[in-house]
Protein backbone atom coordinates (compact mmCIF):
# COMPACT_ATOMS: atom_id res chain seq x y z
CA UNK A 1 0.00 0.00 0.00
CA UNK A 2 1.36 3.43 -0.80
CA UNK A 3 1.93 6.17 1.37
CA UNK A 4 -1.08 8.62 -0.61
CA UNK A 5 -3.57 5.18 -0.38
CA UNK A 6 -2.73 5.45 3.48
CA UNK A 7 -4.47 8.68 3.73
CA UNK A 8 -7.09 8.29 2.23
CA UNK A 9 -10.79 8.75 4.14
CA UNK A 10 -12.52 5.01 4.34
CA UNK A 11 -15.26 5.03 1.86
CA UNK A 12 -17.94 4.17 4.31
CA UNK A 13 -17.05 7.83 6.30
CA UNK A 14 -17.77 9.62 2.72
CA UNK A 15 -21.04 7.84 1.44
CA UNK A 16 -22.33 8.86 5.51
CA UNK A 17 -21.14 12.74 5.15
CA UNK A 18 -22.24 13.03 1.84
CA UNK A 19 -25.76 11.35 2.78
CA UNK A 20 -25.81 14.12 6.01
CA UNK A 21 -25.26 16.91 3.59
CA UNK A 22 -28.08 15.37 1.07
CA UNK A 23 -30.54 14.95 4.16
CA UNK A 24 -29.80 18.47 5.19
CA UNK A 25 -30.62 20.02 1.69
CA UNK A 26 -33.72 17.87 1.29
CA UNK A 27 -34.74 19.06 4.52
CA UNK A 28 -34.41 22.38 3.61
CA UNK A 29 -36.04 22.37 0.35
CA UNK A 30 -38.82 20.54 1.89
CA UNK A 31 -39.40 23.19 4.63
CA UNK A 32 -38.83 26.12 1.31
CA UNK A 33 -41.01 24.16 -1.24
CA UNK A 34 -44.32 23.79 2.20
CA UNK A 35 -43.65 27.42 3.29
CA UNK A 36 -43.66 26.31 6.48
CA UNK A 37 -43.32 29.56 8.84
CA UNK A 38 -40.10 29.33 10.87
CA UNK A 39 -40.74 29.75 14.61
CA UNK A 40 -41.71 33.00 15.55
CA UNK A 41 -40.55 34.82 18.80
CA UNK A 42 -42.28 35.42 21.77
CA UNK A 43 -42.89 39.18 21.17
CA UNK A 44 -44.36 38.09 17.95
CA UNK A 45 -46.33 35.09 18.81
CA UNK A 46 -48.32 37.47 21.41
CA UNK A 47 -48.78 40.07 18.76
CA UNK A 48 -50.83 37.55 16.40
CA UNK A 49 -52.41 35.67 19.43
CA UNK A 50 -53.21 38.95 20.87
CA UNK A 51 -51.83 38.14 24.55
CA UNK A 52 -52.38 41.17 26.50
CA UNK A 53 -50.85 42.51 29.73
CA UNK A 54 -51.02 41.54 32.94
CA UNK A 55 -49.46 43.63 34.64
CA UNK A 56 -46.38 46.08 33.92
CA UNK A 57 -44.23 48.72 36.15
CA UNK A 58 -41.87 51.69 34.38
CA UNK A 59 -38.20 51.05 36.05
CA UNK A 60 -35.17 52.98 35.95
CA UNK A 61 -32.00 51.61 37.49
CA UNK A 62 -29.89 53.98 39.69
CA UNK A 63 -26.14 53.91 41.13
CA UNK A 64 -26.15 54.06 44.58
CA UNK A 65 -23.32 55.41 47.03
CA UNK A 66 -22.43 52.28 48.57
CA UNK A 67 -21.81 50.85 44.85
CA UNK A 68 -25.21 49.17 45.14
CA UNK A 69 -28.26 49.90 42.83
CA UNK A 70 -31.84 51.83 43.38
CA UNK A 71 -34.59 50.64 41.65
CA UNK A 72 -36.99 53.65 41.02
CA UNK A 73 -40.56 53.51 39.50
CA UNK A 74 -40.71 56.36 37.50
CA UNK A 75 -44.29 56.57 37.70
CA UNK A 76 -44.40 57.49 41.24
CA UNK A 77 -40.44 58.83 41.98
CA UNK A 78 -40.33 56.25 45.10
CA UNK A 79 -37.74 53.20 45.31
CA UNK A 80 -38.62 50.22 44.21
CA UNK A 81 -35.99 48.21 45.65
CA UNK A 82 -32.39 48.36 46.33
CA UNK A 83 -29.89 45.77 45.26
CA UNK A 84 -26.76 45.60 47.25
CA UNK A 85 -23.21 43.68 46.45
CA UNK A 86 -23.65 40.27 48.01
CA UNK A 87 -27.65 39.82 47.69
CA UNK A 88 -29.10 37.12 45.47
CA UNK A 89 -29.59 39.87 43.16
CA UNK A 90 -26.39 38.97 40.58
CA UNK A 91 -29.06 38.31 38.07
CA UNK A 92 -30.51 41.57 38.00
CA UNK A 93 -26.68 43.32 38.11
CA UNK A 94 -25.97 41.42 35.16
CA UNK A 95 -28.51 41.84 33.23
CA UNK A 96 -28.99 45.52 34.02
CA UNK A 97 -24.38 45.93 32.76
CA UNK A 98 -25.36 44.12 29.51
CA UNK A 99 -28.15 46.59 29.00
CA UNK A 100 -25.90 49.63 30.18
CA UNK A 101 -23.30 48.18 27.73
CA UNK A 102 -25.34 48.61 24.90
CA UNK A 103 -26.86 51.80 25.40
CA UNK A 104 -23.02 52.95 26.11
CA UNK A 105 -22.23 51.66 22.79
CA UNK A 106 -25.18 53.48 20.92
CA UNK A 107 -24.01 56.85 23.17
CA UNK A 108 -27.48 56.41 24.94
CA UNK A 109 -27.18 57.82 28.95
CA UNK A 110 -28.77 55.96 31.62
CA UNK A 111 -31.89 58.17 32.39
CA UNK A 112 -34.46 56.81 29.48
CA UNK A 113 -36.58 54.02 31.97
CA UNK A 114 -37.05 50.18 31.60
CA UNK A 115 -40.23 48.13 31.51
CA UNK A 116 -41.25 45.39 32.99
CA UNK A 117 -44.16 43.27 31.78
CA UNK A 118 -45.93 40.02 33.36
CA UNK A 119 -47.97 38.93 30.02
CA UNK A 120 -51.03 36.40 30.08
CA UNK A 121 -49.37 33.62 28.93
CA UNK A 122 -46.60 33.59 32.08
CA UNK A 123 -44.12 35.31 29.85
CA UNK A 124 -41.95 37.94 31.43
CA UNK A 125 -40.24 40.43 29.63
CA UNK A 126 -38.02 43.33 30.18
CA UNK A 127 -37.73 45.91 27.51
CA UNK A 128 -35.12 49.40 27.01
CA UNK A 129 -37.14 52.01 26.25
CA UNK A 130 -34.21 53.86 24.61
CA UNK A 131 -33.08 51.06 22.57
CA UNK A 132 -36.36 48.71 22.19
CA UNK A 133 -34.21 45.67 22.87
CA UNK A 134 -36.41 43.38 24.89
CA UNK A 135 -35.58 40.43 27.18
CA UNK A 136 -37.71 37.37 27.59
CA UNK A 137 -36.85 36.49 31.14
CA UNK A 138 -38.31 33.39 31.43
CA UNK A 139 -35.51 31.62 29.21
CA UNK A 140 -33.03 32.14 32.32
CA UNK A 141 -34.78 29.77 34.51
CA UNK A 142 -37.51 30.17 37.46
CA UNK A 143 -35.07 31.69 39.52
CA UNK A 144 -33.77 33.87 37.75
CA UNK A 145 -37.10 35.73 36.24
CA UNK A 146 -38.01 35.24 40.10
CA UNK A 147 -35.80 37.85 40.61
CA UNK A 148 -37.52 40.42 38.28
CA UNK A 149 -40.88 39.15 39.17
CA UNK A 150 -40.50 40.78 42.58
CA UNK A 151 -39.58 44.07 41.34
CA UNK A 152 -43.62 44.32 39.88
CA UNK A 153 -45.44 43.64 43.13
CA UNK A 154 -42.27 45.45 45.63
CA UNK A 155 -43.57 47.79 47.75
CA UNK A 156 -42.49 51.54 47.31
CA UNK A 157 -40.60 53.33 50.28
CA UNK A 158 -39.80 57.17 50.09
CA UNK A 159 -36.34 58.00 48.39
Amino acid sequence: MSPAQAEQLPRGALILAGSLVGFAFLLTATVRIAHIPPAGSPAALRETTHVAPVQTRTLRFLDAADRGVRIEDVGTGRTAGTIVPGQQTGFIRGVMRGLARERRMHGIGGEAPFTLTQWRDGELTLTDSATGRSIELNAFGTTNRAAFAALLSAPETPR
